[in-house]
């Protein structure tokens, strides 16, 4: 026995483990840490894995259309590393990471090159080395909404807030401006670091919206962006800090690798039409609207009894069922939808019958039929300890949308594709996005973005009731 020890320990090590990609073309035989793999190992093994932002801006594809900003770039970088024709094909694993997590994982060997396509700041993080500019001289940005506020100088900014996703550019700037500011004894910018199920176009999106007064973000992404969100204010001419290069990173011992990065890059022109997919995809999408209005507070402050006597009933949190009746009918309990969908949660007869509830036309037994099936399908399909709370109200959602048998058929396939099958967001969501398109995506965002609205006000919305009127 002791002699098959040695044996059993390098079987466990090749096992597989779960892992956080998209395989695209062969998976790779590699080993994390202080391995570096160069182009040589790259080349024989025939997989270039690529540590990518998972914000859809960067590296989405929808319906097999390339919509992410670096997915065009790397697809070109693939093809000009193939060229010659000579060996194995290299292709691409897709690997997407949180941004902060980005160049964790470059060190630790999960990745050989990191494609962000944000600004990302490699100071001081050892074994690392950058590209040439991808983008060059770069400017962070005050986004506003139109109609909001306007302001001549960043300092006018004081004791207000900004919202920023995590990993943002942004974050040592206004550290900075904010030690200025309390120096000449004013109120620091509150920076509110938003919930991580959120990337940079959801804030922008919640911008647009009002849900949140401004954010800082890179001019490139801005401007791309207002493309397919018209009510954002860009103000070019109120920039932080200094501009600077977007780049892609690979470790420093890939020598080989980095040069050939470089060589691309230098002659890499994007195609002109390079966002025409981009915007066709998303114009009609990203249009949250602030449930916190006049109209929508007083109409929240009537369902609001009801909402919270069928939500603790079944367990649930009352705000997560505000999110679905916001999305589903902003709070009117007259909707009424396709395929007999009425009434605040737009329920069918069918599925109320399913909950043995009848008579959905009162404003009771419609909540109490959509809160009985949110349960149901928590219990029957997402009850597993493995999923954290956000992730599997996030999973339900779909299944509330898209039917909880072709949710986990999703989860099923990103198991098989190395994603992570027990996160929603920027995981089985790629899945969906890719296979499906946006209209599941868009709608869990959509309820996603309404509860972290009323998240953020939950202490008066559950104190005694609030004068619209105010």
């Amino acid at each position: 026995m002791i002699r098959l020890l040695p044996l059993l320990l390098c079987l466990l090590a090749l096992a597989p483990w779960p892992a956080t990609a998209r395989v695209v073309g062969p998976v790779a035989c590699w080993q994390a840490g202080d391995t570096v793999r160069d182009l040589a190992e790259i080349r024989r093994s025939g997989v270039l894995r690529v540590l990518v932002n998972q914000s859809r801006n960067s590296s989405g594809e929808v319906k097999g259309e390339a919509i992410g900003v670096e997915y065009v770039r790397l697809r070109a970088f693939e093809q000009f590393l193939n060229r010659s024709g000579k060996g194995m094909p290299i292709h691409l694993e897709i690997v997407p990471k949180a941004k902060d997590q980005l160049l964790a994982a470059l060190q630790r060997g999960e990745g050989d090159l990191v494609a962000p396509g944000e600004l990302l700041d490699s100071a001081g993080v050892r074994k690392v080395s950058r590209s040439r500019a991808v983008v060059p001289k770069v400017s962070m940005i005050l986004v506003g909404r139109q109609g909001g506020p306007r302001y001549q100088r960043l300092q006018q900014l004081s004791g207000r807030s900004l919202a920023l996703p995590a990993g943002s550019a942004a974050g040592p700037l206004l550290a900075q401006l904010n030690q200025e500011l309390m120096e000449a004894g004013k109120s620091p910018i509150a920076i509110e670091w938003v919930d991580p199920t959120l990337a940079v176009e959801d804030v922008l999106e919640m911008v647009q919206a009002g849900i949140y007064a401004a954010t800082v973000v890179e001019d490139s992404i801005a401007k791309r962006w207002a493309k397919v969100m018209p009510k954002l204010r860009l103000e070019t001419a109120l920039t932080l800090g200094e501009p600077a290069d977007m780049h892609w990173f690979v470790r420093q011992d890939a020598r080989t690798l980095r040069a050939r990065v470089d060589r691309f890059l230098e002659r890499y022109s994007p195609p002109d039409n390079q966002d025409a997919a981009f915007v066709r995809v998303y114009r009609r999408l990203y249009r949250v609207q602030y449930p916190l209005d006049r109209l929508g507070r007083q109409r929240l402050e009537k369902v609001r009894p009801t909402l919270q006597r069928y939500a603790q009933q079944q367990e649930l949190d009352w705000l997560n069922l505000a999110a679905v009746a916001f999305k589903e009918s902003t709070l009117n309990p007259a909707a009424r939808g396709a395929a007999g969908a009425t009434g605040l949660m737009q329920v069918t007869p069918t599925t109320a019958r399913s909950m043995g509830v009848r008579d959905i036309s009162s404003l009771d037994n419609n909540v109490l039929a959509s809160a009985k099936y949110l349960t149901s399908i928590r219990r029957q399909f997402f009850a597993s300890a493995r999923l954290n709370d956000r992730e599997r109200m996030a999973f339900v959602l779909a299944a509330y949308n898209l039917g909880p048998q072709r949710v986990q058929s999703l989860r099923a396939e990103a198991r098989r594709r190395g994603l992570n099958p027990d996160q929603w967001f920027f995981q089985v969501e790629r899945v969906a996005m890719e296979t499906m398109g946006m209209g599941v995506v868009s709608y869990v965002n959509a309820v996603n973005k309404y509860y972290l609205a009323y998240s953020r006000e939950r202490y008066l919305l559950e104190g005694a009731p609030q004068s619209a009127a105010k």
